[in-house]
């Protein structure tokens, strides 16, 4: 072979390796890419199905605490139930305030542990599952929950991602202005007139009765809602949500009787919803006075029997006149033992009926931090602890006899006109607060409340009350023979205020030769009927008080402390943020 023919050969072999070189490497690249494809969609994949699981967690938590809002809304008591094990429950101290309901009442959703139960999402097909721990540590000062809700998608393996929600009873305080019937309360100025008027204008007419209008000068800086349709006769302002459970058959949901329309932030309003039912009497409030239910009332507050006067200083304190009062807690059957804890003031010559210059001058105590104070009616039954009979206060033994028309601590003051007949009754369970309020109370009567000057609060932050009326909730406005006001011009009163049986107004508001200025009201106002706090027409006032009303923006996420609710109590969610996994997928605490 020669040389030239055997380079030839050596050089196509070389070419021949050269190219299976070249396919190998192609070969070998082909497959990394096709086994890099594979392994792309196989993550991507399983990407998918963790990012799908993931979602589905969360989704299953929320679902935990609609399922908690619903058994609440059937039943008003739930929120005593939880498992006093739950670590959520354990930090937030409220073990010893919850229990696991039983037998058929029996909840999966309190499970806790890696052995323990979880609820299923109804529709999941077992896939998602809840479980949600409670802290009801504040719902007996506020009425206000926390759960914390833990979802899990995937079972064992899968994901969990928890939430936690606060929870606010929906009641009065949702609204600045709330009002069962827009006609003036019959019995406001006559105690003795038995005229029905507890009709709303879509049920029918209401003979005798008087509808109280919205005026020019009105402004109501809040949301608002009425049971029945109210009527305007001047441009007043409407600058938050208004509702009402009047359906007009045209046009909008209430009546313009005369003058310039109103006008309102939201124009649609108001809308139409279903109405809101309210409480026959504030008795549940006395309830919290009991030191005999250590179950529901864990810290009893202060009652104080006949007319009685409070009023709050800056400094934290308030200073209580109560001369009709034996005990400021009760126990047993119609109140038949009683107690006096101090932080409720000492009864007697030295306290509550302590006297100076012939005039009673009451103890100075501290504001009964998160709790009820309520005024009772002097009892008429001997069996009750504080029953006297009579109408002559048992302190001091020297006292003087009452008049019907006058009480024993001040009221009518002198030159004072008695407003009505039944006003400043002797035996009355009656409230006159005023001052300057450093602290959290509820203030409840079983008859008349009379604010007596400004309610204001120290901080307008910390601070908060709530005035509940059985009966009307008076802003007292004295007039003397003369009909002309005794006081300054302007009022403000800072709280929420409650009229459970009839109305908040302005006493004399139809009185005197001018206009008393403007009634300020920073917090929210509820009444079964309206009450007129003063006279005039379209955009001017001529006697009593234009208003000034303006929300409590607090009010939609706590409330004063027990402030009553409506008959059909229902539950909201304020607030709810994402937290730390409470429990792995194996159901054991992360």
């Amino acid at each position: 072979m020669t040389l030239s023919r055997l380079l030839r050969i050596r050089s196509d072999e070389r070419e021949d390796g050269m190219a299976m070189v070249v396919v190998l490497g192609v070969t070998v690249m082909l497959s990394a890419l096709i086994v890099a494809g594979i392994a792309t969609s196989t993550g991507a994949a399983r990407q998918a199905q963790r990012d799908e699981s993931w979602s589905a967690s969360l989704a299953a938590a929320y679902a935990g605490i609609e399922e908690y809002e619903s058994r609440l809304a059937n039943d008003t008591g739930y929120f005593a139930y939880g498992n006093p094990a739950a670590p959520f429950t354990v930090e937030t101290g409220s073990s010893g305030k919850v229990a696991l309901p039983a037998g058929a009442s029996a909840n999966p959703a309190f499970g806790v542990g890696a052995s323990g139960t979880w609820a299923t999402v109804p529709g999941s097909g077992g896939k998602a599952e809840f479980r949600y721990e409670v802290d009801n540590s504040r719902f007996y000062i506020d009425g206000t929950l926390r759960v914390r809700a833990t979802g899990r998608a995937g079972g064992a393996t899968g994901d969990t991602r928890s939430i936690v929600a606060d929870i606010k009873q929906k009641g009065f305080i949702d609204f600045l202005y709330f009002t069962d019937y827009e006609v003036r309360d019959p019995e406001a100025l006559n105690p003795d007139d038995n005229t029905n008027c507890a009709i709303h204008h879509y049920e029918g007419p209401r003979p005798g009765c008087t509808v109280i209008y919205f005026g020019g000068q009105d402004e109501i800086n809040g949301p608002m809602h009425t049971n029945d349709a109210f009527q305007t006769n001047g441009p007043a302002k409407f600058n938050g949500k208004v509702t009402t459970a009047y359906k007009a058959a045209t046009g909008k949901n209430y009546i313009k009787s005369s003058g310039t329309a109103p006008t309102f932030k939201i124009t649609t309003d108001p809308q139409n919803i279903a109405t809101i039912g309210m409480p026959p009497t504030n008795s549940q409030l006395k309830k919290e006075t009991r030191s005999d239910l250590p179950n529901e009332v864990p810290n009893p507050g202060c009652l104080y029997t006949g007319p009685t006067s409070i009023t709050f200083h800056a400094d934290g304190k308030m200073t209580v006149v109560s001369p009709w009062t034996k005990f400021t807690n009760t126990a047993g059957v119609a109140d038949a033992l009683g107690s006096n804890p101090t932080h409720c003031g000492v009864p007697g010559d030295s306290g509550l009926a302590k006297r100076s210059s012939g005039k009673y001058v009451g103890t100075k105590i501290d504001v009964p931090a998160n709790l009820v104070v309520y005024v009772q009616n002097v009892p008429g039954s001997s069996g009750n602890v504080n029953h006297t009979g009579g109408n002559k206060p048992p302190f001091p033994s020297s006292a003087s006899t009452c008049a019907s028309k006058a009480n024993s601590i001040g009221y009518p003051q002198d030159n004072e006109k008695v407003p009505f007949s039944k006003a400043y009754g002797c035996r009355n369970g009656d409230l006159f607060v005023s001052g300057t309020i450093s602290g959290n109370a509820t203030l409840a009567s079983e008859n008349y409340i009379y604010v007596t000057g400004d309610i204001k609060y120290a901080d307008d932050g910390e601070d908060m009350l709530g005035l509940v009326g059985n009966n009307a909730v008076w802003v007292w406005n004295p007039v003397n023979s003369s009909n002309q006001p005794q006081l300054d011009k302007n009022r403000r009163i800072d709280a929420a205020i409650l009229s459970v049986g009839h109305t908040f107004l302005v006493q004399n508001y139809d009185k005197g030769s001018s206009n008393r200025g403007t009634l300020t009201v920073n917090g929210a106002i509820a009444q079964k009927f309206r009450g007129p706090v003063g006279t005039g027409s379209g955009a001017s006032m001529s006697t009593g008080f234009a208003k000034d009303y303006n929300y409590d923006e607090r009010f939609r996420y706590m409330a004063p402390p027990k402030f009553l609710s409506p008959v059909t109590t229902t539950y909201g969610v304020n607030v709810w943020v994402e937290v730390e996994p409470a429990f792995e997928p194996d159901g054991s605490a992360s």
